[in-house]
């Protein structure tokens, strides 16, 4: 017997399905605060942002949209500078793309002042750990010696993600991809430090947070067409290249709540240089740009049964 959505329901069930679907690149909204999970407490969560990156918009020109609509009705196509162009939206796009972002995450105390955590964000999958540096390690129940309202907490993380790169579900990327027949994987890290003040003891009612962020991805991708001809002769494929490069940011949180239950709006901010990147028949591009990330995230704090009595 099948489940049937009732009709009222179905457009923003499609919607949010859509919208996970999107979803598969790591996320960079930094929700977190200086201060760790406690030890033996889990905190559980769900973050939904949007990656705004102006490389891929900057290469997501109408001319380019024009020409890849018009490549993919065509039974061979010259190599030409449109041609070079859609290869370096099709690259813009992987290594940051402009989409919905979303993760489930959860995270657990180890020990004092070391928590670890795993993200499922809808295709990558992250693992991190975050060390306080700074702050007292108690509860909003066991307050740590010198917990207050306005308390400096500081820590720094470290994050990892993997996951096999593909490119949004864009009717021109849908285009661009058939043509080129283009894949991709990447793995990045990231490596936030976190300043915060305390909004209560020990984050009862919640933070404000900032800090710095530096982060490194490594990319491998390549072409291999089958109806791009230059000088009569298909184009040879691109075999797959590897790069990596470096982007550096900053991040402001706010965490409002009470004891168990909290609300996250967060602003991530990055500059990258991508660096050049091989094409085609011999042909290269060179990308840079700024990439923006809000978000909005839940947590759910869970107290250990001690901390409870």
């Amino acid at each position: 017997m099948k489940t049937q959505i009732p009709l009222p329901y179905r457009p923003l069930f499609v919607a949010l399905a859509g919208l996970l679907a999107a979803s598969c690149s790591a996320p960079r909204a930094i929700v977190a605060t200086g201060k760790v999970t406690p030890q033996g407490e889990f905190r559980v969560g769900y973050n939904q942002g949007f990656n705004i990156a102006s490389a891929p918009l900057a290469k997501a020109t109408s001319a380019v949209k024009e020409a890849a609509s018009q490549a993919t009705s065509q039974q061979k196509v010259d190599y030409t500078d449109a041609t070079t162009q859609l290869q370096a939206a099709a690259l813009a796009y992987i290594l940051d793309p402009v989409q919905p972002t979303a993760d489930l995450n959860v995270r657990y105390g180890i020990v004092p002042r070391l928590d670890a955590g795993f993200k499922y964000a809808f295709g990558s999958y992250v693992f991190d750990t975050q060390y306080q540096l700074l702050g007292p390690v108690g509860t909003p129940e066991n307050p740590g010696r010198g917990a207050a309202s306005g308390t400096t907490y500081a820590s720094i993380g470290l994050q990892f993600a993997t996951q096999r790169a593909k490119l949004p579900s864009l009717p021109f990327l849908s285009d661009i991809n058939s043509l080129l027949n283009f894949r991709a994987t990447r793995n990045d890290l990231l490596v936030p430090l976190t300043f915060s003040q305390s909004f209560g003891p020990e984050e009862e009612i919640g933070a404000i947070s900032y800090g710095v962020v530096y982060a490194h991805s490594w990319v491998s991708y390549g072409f291999a067409p089958t109806k791009i001809y230059a000088n009569n002769q298909v184009v040879s494929p691109l075999p797959t290249t590897s790069r990596n490069f470096s982007s550096f940011g900053g991040f402001v949180n706010l965490k409002l709540g009470y004891r168990y239950f909290y609300v996250i709006p967060a602003v991530s901010v990055f500059y990258q240089n991508y660096g050049d990147y091989a094409l085609l028949n011999g042909a290269s591009t060179s990308l840079s740009g700024i990439t923006v990330v809000p978000s909005l995230g839940f947590q759910l704090r869970i107290p250990t049964s001690a901390a409870r009595r």
